[in-house]
């Protein structure tokens, strides 16, 4: 059974939600009556199918509800940012033509989003009061939805994907789902943590999927890392997906604290989103077993790969071989290069996205040779077994004095320091090479932002990476920008540097 509302027929005092806080969370059978009062309410509200709608709400059981009752009514349901400032939530909400967006009351700036006509906002509070005022019973014109989600925007303004919506009933089987199920044996029996943003796409495609399974979902108001060991001993956990730096954050847990938990329920810990530095995977197998899964893909959903930690093992730094398309490694006039040199990579038979409102951008994405392949714009190589390798994003590449520069190698190294807590490595102006590398750092001990500790790390880099990677100045940040989905928001860090903003 592939839907929520089947095992709401089966087994409606099931829960589908759990809160880690202990606050109210939803059985099949709430998520099931509330989803469809959603539905009337859009109704209702005139929202009719291909309509879209939004919610810029923090980790809440009302995210399923908004949801679910979207996915029925055959609306396109967009997720807003919590830390957005309201002139970015404003541009989603524009973009995406969004009829109603259902909102938190605590959400910094909500009272700065200006009123648009023909878009109707609901707080949580008057959410819950017009769901009371609906008939519990199925619209008449069901129709399957899907999610519309933005980009994270790290190298400028975040884009609508926009996927065309599905056919056939609202309770049909879909890919992700089945995927799930496939990959992780995700099933009724799965329970499953969200330590992640429910507005970013894995977090809510991971959890929807898991509903349509019939597995319960746990969720993190937010992410703390000894909070997450003692939720997957208290919820007795099967599965999990986590990103890299919150493995770095487990990990620098002191031994005795990582021990004091029982992780033996624990089958299945799935990462993606961000590169993960070899040693950090290497020591997350090495506690936790041969558990930890990796896919790459994104929310545009034009293709995917996926490695086993048995595959990793073998071929550590790979992101694994093609599950769904097939991947081409192709140079900049979009011809394939030979097995072994790198390029940029395009998955070929995966969704055919568009970036709403921007051809442009979306043109960008098509090779210029074969236009039905597309990438997501990161370099890669595959090795002679087809494993594909990533080698950075393409607008993260320095150039200096006509070297190529990919940061994200010299930031795993720097990440495994024991005194760094985060690493971002870019490119700045440098009047004779046109940019120079500079790596900026933060601290796990604030007291550490020292000219010393600067010496020691640009020292630390060139005992162990040829020199021309290696970062020729060091800065400090209390708090680097990075996004809740372990993306580093770069175009924030190089916009200090540079004289004109990023775009």
């Amino acid at each position: 059974m592939t839907h929520p509302r089947l095992h709401a027929l089966t087994d409606p005092t099931k829960p589908a939600v759990l809160m880690s806080d202990g606050s109210a969370g939803l059985t099949y059978g709430e998520l099931e009556d509330r989803a469809n009062r959603g539905a009337q309410l859009l109704r209702a509200l005139g929202i009719k199918r291909g309509d879209t709608i939004a919610f810029w709400l923090p980790n809440c059981p009302e995210v399923f509800e908004i949801y679910w009752a979207g996915q029925r009514a055959g609306l396109y349901i967009t997720p807003i940012a919590t830390g957005l400032k309201a002139d970015e939530a404003d541009y989603i909400v524009e973009n995406s033509g969004s009829r109603l967006v259902v909102v938190s009351q605590e959400i910094v700036g909500l009272s700065d989003l200006p009123a648009r006509d023909g878009v109707t906002v609901l707080t949580l509070t008057q959410w819950n009061q017009a769901l009371a005022t609906q008939p519990a019973g199925l619209i008449a014109d069901e129709a399957p939805g899907f999610h519309m989600v933005y980009s994270s925007g790290t190298t400028g303004r975040p884009k609508g994907i926009r996927l065309p919506l599905p056919g056939g009933k609202v309770t049909a089987s879909h890919m992700l789902a089945e995927l799930s199920a496939a990959a992780y044996g995700t099933g009724p029996h799965t329970i499953y943590l969200s330590p992640a943003p429910l507005y970013h796409t894995a977090p809510l495609a991971y959890t929807t999927s898991c509903h349509r399974l019939g597995g319960t979902v746990v969720v993190m108001p937010k992410f703390e890392p000894e909070a997450a060991l003692e939720a997957i001993e208290r919820f007795k956990v099967t599965a999990t997906q986590m990103v890299p730096t919150m493995f770095v954050r487990l990990l620098k847990l002191p031994e005795d604290v990582r021990a004091r938990y029982d992780l033996t329920t624990l089958k299945v810990v799935v990462h993606a989103a961000a590169p993960c530095p070899v040693e950090i995977k290497r020591a997350m197998i090495a506690w936790l077993g041969p558990i930890i899964h990796e896919y790459y893909g994104g929310s545009e959903g034009n293709g995917s790969t996926r490695i086993t930690p048995e595959e990793w093992l073998k071929k550590p730094g790979s992101v694994g071989k093609a599950s769904w398309g097939v991947v081409h490694i192709c140079d900049d006039e979009g011809h394939e290069r030979p097995t072994g040199e790198q390029g940029v990579v395009y998955f070929e038979g995966g969704w055919d996205f568009h970036y709403l409102g921007d051809e442009a951008k979306t043109r960008d994405s098509r090779n210029p040779q074969h236009p039905t392949w597309s990438t997501l714009g990161d370099v890669g190589y595959l090795d002679e077994d087809g494993y594909l390798f990533l080698t950075d994003r393409k607008s993260y590449m320095i150039i200096s004095g006509g070297v190529n520069i990919y940061p994200q190698e010299v930031e795993n190294l720097l990440i495994t320091h024991p005194r760094v807590a985060d690493a971002a490595v870019i490119g700045v102006p440098n009047s004779d090479f046109g940019e120079e590398v500079k790596a900026v750092i933060q601290p796990l001990d604030p007291a550490d932002s020292t000219a010393t500790f600067a010496a020691e790390l640009i020292a630390f880099c060139k005992a162990r990476l040829a020199h021309v990677k290696c970062p020729r100045s060091v800065d400090f940040d209390p708090a680097l920008p990075r996004l809740d989905n372990g993306k580093l928001y770069k175009r924030l860090i190089k916009d200090r540097y540079w004289n004109t903003p990023i775009q």
